[in-house]
């Protein structure tokens, strides 16, 4: 391994961030839309993508989940504090597994659209990417060598995939894949195509400047 791969995963893995993006140390932010933005500087490329932002939604989704865990709550002083035969404890238990898988994923949503973002860095070497929730979240680093067939895919209008990704509970939806000793990398959560074109457009410039 090179010298400059070991600095690349030194930067990208060991150490700690230097600005208050948590990642990234960037200035300049060239806007692709309102929730995708990006900055060149010292041949290092930087692209933010935030989650859609919805006032409305987001306070929803608040008042639902702060009510799904008073029923929590509730349960567990129930099951704790009443006089319950087993049948009605059993009835209890099975209700708290599927109430903890539901606050866990619906947590973990409304977390994501308040504070997550996906940062990608291009450099040199290749691109470091990171999905990071608050202060958490690992970068991975990907080389350009090994990088195959980029592109971007948009789920059709009306289609099952679209209604189901455009729910605020679900965090999935990456549009933008590459291909990386074979495995499919995917990112770009919920991105529509002109601003998955861009980011496309971004990195294969990038990738094409070092060949």
């Amino acid at each position: 391994m090179g010298t400059r791969r070991v600095e690349f995963l030194i930067e990208n893995l060991i150490l700690k961030p230097r600005s208050t993006t948590g990642f990234f140390d960037f200035i300049s932010m060239k806007l692709i839309s309102t929730r995708v933005s990006f900055s060149s500087k010292n041949d290092i490329t930087t692209i933010v993508i935030l989650p859609e932002k919805n006032v409305w939604v987001n306070a929803m989704m608040g008042m639902w989940l702060a009510m799904w865990w008073v029923i929590g709550c509730v349960l567990l002083w129930s099951l704790f504090n009443l006089k319950l035969n087993e049948q009605e404890k059993l009835i209890i238990y099975i209700f708290f597994v599927f109430w903890a898988y539901y606050a866990f994923k619906v947590t973990k949503s409304f977390l994501w659209l308040l504070y997550g973002k996906e940062l990608l860095k291009i450099d040199e070497v290749g691109i470091s990417l990171k999905k990071s929730l608050l202060t958490f979240g690992q970068a991975s680093p990907f080389y350009f060598e090994n990088i195959k067939s980029i592109s971007y895919s948009i789920p059709a209008s009306g289609s099952f995939q679209a209604v189901w990704e455009a729910s605020p509970w679900v965090t999935d939806g990456e549009r933008i894949t590459f291909e990386y000793f074979e495995k499919p990398i995917r990112f770009g959560r919920k991105l529509n195509e002109k601003e998955s074109a861009e980011i496309v457009n971004i990195i294969n410039k990038k990738i094409k400047s070092k060949k």
